[in-house]
């Protein structure tokens, strides 16, 4: 496996400048990278599986127990809650342990095609490739937002797209959540909200919404998957979970004079919504 940590000199400087802390949240942080390509067979003109890793993470915070709870929500949002109790380094080296003996498992298949249909087989169906990426979105007043880029193809008509949003409380270490951000029953009033700006990014009418590609529009609520910034709150809805693969993922932007009424005043967040 290629792993490449940012090499640390002095106060945890990390090698990519552009993620110095400049912000009012004193944090920072380091990156690591990890590529790793594997032929069926250890062939090089087999079909192969290929992944990389480009992964944003914190290092340096006051509160050293606060610093791993932090650094927990950042592996378990980029690879999973199974790998949340693992360093950054180790959590990468399972994650591409795992994909490649996943991959393994076919080659007897492969195998199998090859010896029946040599003369037919699309060795590109048996092909298959996963970026990983995250990006700080937002970091101050205590909270740190986050997004979290899945890509690939693992075989079929097309590939995959998926955005995974999170936002952290510095002051815990733990995920905000919408029940720490709204008010009472809040669900209902917030899915005609985010209808409604998704009809507007369209120019569309709400009633226009499933002829563009949107499945039931009744059944669009809050799904948790959200970012917050100075500006507002932004959802995401990833592939076919509102829509249509062709229409891709959905991302709705609601400003806080929008929902302000639906907000906690005493939220972890309440110093960039009121």
């Amino acid at each position: 496996m290629f792993i490449l940590p940012c090499c640390l000199a002095g106060l945890l400087i990390g090698c990519n400048t552009s993620l110095k802390q400049n912000s009012d949240n004193i944090i920072q942080f380091d990156s690591l990278l990890v590529t790793q390509t594997y032929h069926f067979f250890e062939v090089d003109t087999n079909p192969q599986c290929s992944i990389q890793l480009n992964f944003v993470y914190p290092v340096y915070f006051a509160d050293k127990d606060i610093l791993r709870l932090i650094q927990q929500q950042f592996v378990s949002g980029f690879w999973g809650e199974e790998y949340d109790s693992l360093m950054p380094e180790e959590a990468a080296e399972k994650y591409v342990d795992n994909f490649i003996r996943n991959y393994k498992e076919e080659e007897k298949n492969f195998q199998l095609d090859m010896e029946n249909h040599e003369t037919e087989l699309d060795e590109s169906w048996y092909s298959i490739e996963e970026t990983l990426t995250n990006q700080i979105v937002y970091n101050r007043n205590d909270i740190i937002s986050f997004t979290v880029y899945k890509e690939g193809y693992y075989g079929g008509a097309h590939g995959f797209h998926n955005y995974d949003n999170r936002v952290i409380d510095l002051k815990t270490g733990l995920r905000i959540t919408e029940d720490d951000i709204f008010t009472g029953d809040y669900q209902d009033d917030l899915a005609k909200i985010i209808v409604d700006a998704i009809a507007l990014s369209n120019n569309v009418e709400i009633a226009e919404l499933e002829n563009i590609g949107f499945f039931n529009v009744g059944e669009i609520y809050p799904n948790r998957n959200f970012f917050a910034d100075e500006k507002g709150l932004t959802y995401t809805y990833n592939e076919y979970e509102i829509a249509a693969y062709v229409v891709g993922p959905v991302s709705v932007h609601i400003p806080y004079d929008n929902i302000r009424h639906l907000l906690r005043r005493t939220s972890p967040i309440a110093a960039i919504t009121f």
